[in-house]
């Protein structure tokens, strides 16, 4: 009987130390007994998987805490240039259901938008957000959309400007531009509405793809261009060996924004640092990952802008670069 009481009392404990136990882990927060692990999706139309602002992006994670494979994994999708294959980066966004959507370009951005208006959506490099539609305003977002603006729209005018001060002869500009980008429509008026002021004579050619990339540059040379005013999107970045080549060739000066083209024959660039950008990005996300809302969060504005010169490629064409101007560059290239 003994022995009977004995296994009834350690059975009667057992249970209850197990209602104890499962209690305990009723109590303890998911994050704590299983961490969980973040989805995101990164739509990146020009950027590459080794470029620096992919690597900028993880490096921002990492300086956040957060590291790949344990709390995020990060879903590259990259478009190389193509507008018209953003909508296979959405259309699976359903199946793969990710907790957060990183953005690279505003036709991205628009997409995935058009695709969720729950989950959270960072933009990295989209130039007018207000404009766009994106966000209601730049200090409310509202919705599921926040993030940078690198504010290419209002640079446009000033690139322009920067033009004439390099090349103080410079009377005929061919301005090339992507007609497929939505942002451009404003740059072009911007550029229109200065070009009087700045004392330049405007040309414009449109150019869609590679092969409308090419044509553009027949007949156009020196004897009846003073220089070529590349409007900036994922599309022209993501063809800048091809266009900064092909201006070479045709020994025409070229302006555009984005810095490492720079560094590797155009002769001007004048933004904001898409690495630091793509770094800020990985802030927003790491915000929203401890529970910030997105509408909650202004849209930042670039504060810092870089202008590079290549003195190089300026000697290669004859031409002189004045000193105020270099003595105002952020990098010249010798």
């Amino acid at each position: 009987m003994r022995a009977c009481r004995f296994d009834g009392n350690r059975s009667i404990i057992l249970a209850r130390l197990a209602m104890f136990a499962a209690t305990l882990l009723l109590l303890v927060p998911a994050s704590d007994a299983a961490e969980k692990v973040a989805h995101i999706r990164v739509i990146a139309v020009s950027v590459s998987e080794q470029s620096d602002e992919a690597m900028a992006f993880r490096q921002g994670l990492r300086d956040a805490g957060h590291a790949e494979g344990r709390d995020v994994i990060i879903d590259w999708w990259f478009g190389s240039g193509r507008y018209d294959r953003v909508p296979e980066a959405v259309a699976d966004l359903a199946q793969r259901k990710p907790d957060l959507i990183v953005v690279e370009s505003t036709p991205a951005a628009l997409a995935a938008k058009r695709a969720t208006s729950t989950v959270p959506i960072v933009m990295a490099l989209v130039s007018d957000p207000v404009g766009a539609g994106l966000v209601a305003s730049l200090a409310r977002p509202g919705g599921n959309v926040t993030g940078l603006t690198n504010q290419t729209v209002d640079l446009a005018a000033k690139r322009l400007q920067l033009l004439k001060e390099a090349i103080p002869g410079a009377r005929r500009v061919v301005v090339m531009f992507n007609p497929e980008t939505r942002p451009n429509r404003t740059m072009i008026s911007r550029i229109k509405e200065a070009a009087p002021g700045i004392g330049v004579q405007l040309k414009f050619i449109s150019v869609r793809d590679a092969e409308e990339l090419r044509s553009a540059f027949s007949g156009l040379d020196r004897s009846n261009v003073d220089a070529l005013f590349i409007v900036d999107d994922a599309f022209m970045t993501s063809q800048g060996e091809e266009f900064l080549q092909l201006g070479m060739k045709a020994r025409l000066p070229l302006v555009y924004a984005h810095k490492p083209l720079a560094r590797k024959g155009v002769l001007l660039s004048y933004a904001v640092d898409h690495p630091a950008l793509f770094r800020r990005a990985a802030g927003y996300v790491d915000r929203i990952l401890k529970g910030a809302k997105p509408g909650d969060l202004p849209v930042e504005q670039p504060t810092k802008f870089e202008l590079v010169i290549n003195l190089q490629t300026a000697k290669a064409l004859g031409l002189t670069i004045p000193q105020s101007l270099l003595q105002r560059a952020d990098e010249v290239i010798q």
